[in-house]
């Protein structure tokens, strides 16, 4: 679930497959509502299973509140303060297993924390600790950074792949990082891990599900733009019906691409809308106050000298108001973020100059010597956590952790009842725990099937991950290997950065006809386009500039680039001289209303 931009034109004059395949067989042991990491990474564990799932999507896979993420894989040591030791142990092993299973996206992450006081904050912690509230703003000192990391480095004994915490005096931390703050009295240096394309993952993830669902014949699939309009009729008839005779519930879907409707139904529903949790629940039928979501906002700066001062270490540090904040390089560009504060899902979410000002305050904080401007922000984004109703408690201090409401007819004998479907709500959940957050929800639903757990994905590597090289070396080695006629090494390491080992199919297709780069971007070429098109459920032509690559995260969208890609993209996806146009104006709006770029377009 995700901000909505209508385009006023469907993307295509034809049925889409994935859509298709859903109304072929519109009948499910499990639908589940929402394709964000935990929705899809429970239609991976499910499939692995044996059972047959269909996942739905209203916008694109991603869209919300995964695709706004710090791009951070990391433990949590600020749960610590909040003692939330379960989650942080959880978090801790999740990291470690992603960088193992998922290398290809999920890479250390050298992490520095700038501290200004020694024995600052002792008596403020317990009393955060047991009130959950930020009281008088006292900064977080050495003496409890210290106990934290040492803490934190425990929960890490059993399998860690990251080194241990170290401290430095403030003269060898500024030789370290001379541009930091020349008032700071240490400088705390640990590993976590970092996401570069959580987007990409998350296809990963989807198209293992897909391809388990084909080895077992169940055919498990999923589709984007597709949303839940009413439950049991409550809102209309629909164009469709839903298997005669079948149990559990029946949900209508509306094509958000054609505006068809139709039914589908299903025993068990999980509704993994994130912080549309309640609102999916009202549609269908049966209201409910669980989420309490809050906005956190981020820029991206082109901006050499502060990527310099970073020394291609996250800087994470406390700002003055109490609040943990984060400088962080991806590439040649610097993220910088974040904020958190509670959101109004009327209004869209979206970076405020505020936060803007808010963030420039706080990189002036640690590297007081480092100008920054609004010209040199070339994307901003704004997403909605899906963290429980709290009430009096203050947003940095809510829960984390995730649970499962469960509504329905009563089980019995480890069998669904009949009369009706069984619906599970997630409240709650974040990136790191997005695997063991999906096989705990699987687990719940295999029992309510009545069905056992066939297979674990606790080691199971996600997509391109499979034989990815583990070292520097070893990529070098695996770009040489597979370079081809026409495609030199610059464009082989961007397959390889893009699709991980799966690179190699794609490569396959682009090789099978003749291919050419675009005029308007080296990293891109139209057979490629195709192969997206072909394989990766595009609806929109932005869902390329922000999802399938990172053009647009990076500043890259051009004028040119919106016209090319929408000529490219015509033929695969039926789009006419009408809706490639419309298509180009909707890129155009969701850039510049929801992530503050504005970008002019030729003539198409």
């Amino acid at each position: 679930m995700g901000n909505k931009v209508s385009s006023g034109n469907p993307a295509s004059s034809t049925q889409r497959t994935s859509v298709q395949q859903l109304r072929n067989r519109p009948h499910a042991q499990v639908l589940i509502i929402g394709g964000g990491i935990n929705g899809v990474g429970t239609f991976r564990d499910l499939a692995l299973q044996g059972v047959d799932v269909a996942l739905v999507e209203r916008g694109d896979f991603c869209q919300g509140a995964s695709g706004a993420s710090s791009h951070m894989i990391h433990g949590g040591i600020r749960y610590l303060e909040n003692g939330e030791f379960r989650l942080v142990q959880e978090s801790v092993v999740e990291r470690n297993r992603l960088l193992r299973i998922a290398p290809h996206y999920v890479k250390p992450l050298q992490t520095t924390i700038p501290i200004f006081s020694t024995f600052s904050g002792i008596l403020a912690a317990p009393l955060r600790f047991l009130t959950h509230k930020q009281g008088k703003n006292t900064e977080r000192g050495a003496f409890l950074i210290k106990l934290g990391l040492s803490m934190y480095d425990s929960f890490s004994r059993d399998g860690g792949t990251v080194p241990r915490h170290q401290f430095r005096g403030r003269k060898r931390a500024l030789a370290e990082l001379p541009r930091l703050h020349p008032g700071i009295k240490y400088a705390a240096t640990y590993f976590d891990a970092s996401v570069h394309n959580p987007e990409r993952l998350t296809l990963d993830v989807l198209q293992d599900g897909e391809k388990a669902g084909e080895a077992a014949g169940n055919g498990a699939r999923a589709s984007n733009y597709l949303s839940l309009v009413s439950m049991d009729g409550a809102a209309g008839s629909g164009n469709g019906t839903a298997t005669p005779g079948a149990k559990g519930g029946t949900v209508q879907l509306r094509d958000e691409l054609t505006g068809d409707v139709f039914d589908f139904s299903a025993d068990v529903i999980v509704n993994t809308t994130g912080a549309w949790v309640d609102l999916t629940n009202q549609a269908m039928g049966a209201a409910s106050a669980f989420m309490g979501g809050t906005k956190g906002s981020h820029i991206v700066l082109d901006h050499p000298g502060l990527l310099e001062a970073c020394q291609g270490r996250e800087i994470f540090f406390e700002h003055t108001d109490g609040r943990i904040v984060l400088i962080y390089p991806m590439g040649d560009r610097v993220l910088v973020g974040t904020t958190d504060i509670d959101a109004d899902m009327a209004e869209d979410a979206v970076c405020t100059e505020a936060e803007i000002d808010y963030f420039f305050d706080l990189i002036g904080h640690v590297f007081p010597d480092v100008a920054v401007d609004r010209e040199q922000i070339v994307y901003t984004f704004s997403g909605v956590r899906p963290l429980p109703r709290h009430d009096a408690t203050q947003p940095g201090f809510v829960s984390r952790d995730y649970r499962i409401e469960r509504r329905g007819p009563a089980r019995g004998a480890g069998q669904l009842a009949d009369g009706g479907a069984v619906v599970l709500s997630l409240v709650g959940g974040k990136w790191t725990t997005f695997r063991a957050l999906a096989e705990h929800l699987s687990n719940d639903v295999l029992a309510e099937l009545g069905m056992e757990r066939k297979v674990s994905t606790a080691k199971l590597a996600i997509g391109g991950g499979a034989g990815f090289p583990d070292t520097e070396d070893g990529v070098q080695r695996w770009i040489k290997a597979h370079m081809g006629a026409g495609r030199d090494a610059d464009r082989t390491a961007g397959l390889l950065t893009r699709y991980g080992t799966r690179a190699v199919d794609v490569m396959a297709y682009l090789d099978a006809g003749t291919d050419r780069l675009l005029h308007s971007t080296r990293e891109l070429s139209v057979r490629e386009l195709e192969f997206m098109a072909a394989n990766e459920q595009i609806g929109h032509l932005v869902d390329v500039l922000i999802r399938r690559t990172s053009l647009a995260f990076r500043g890259l969208v051009t004028g040119e680039l919106l016209n090319e890609l929408a000529e490219i993209l015509s033929g695969p996806l039926g789009w006419d001289a009408a809706t490639r146009t419309a298509e180009i104006d909707h890129a155009q709006e969701v850039l510049q209303r929801f992530h503050g770029v504005q970008v002019h377009s030729l003539v198409a």
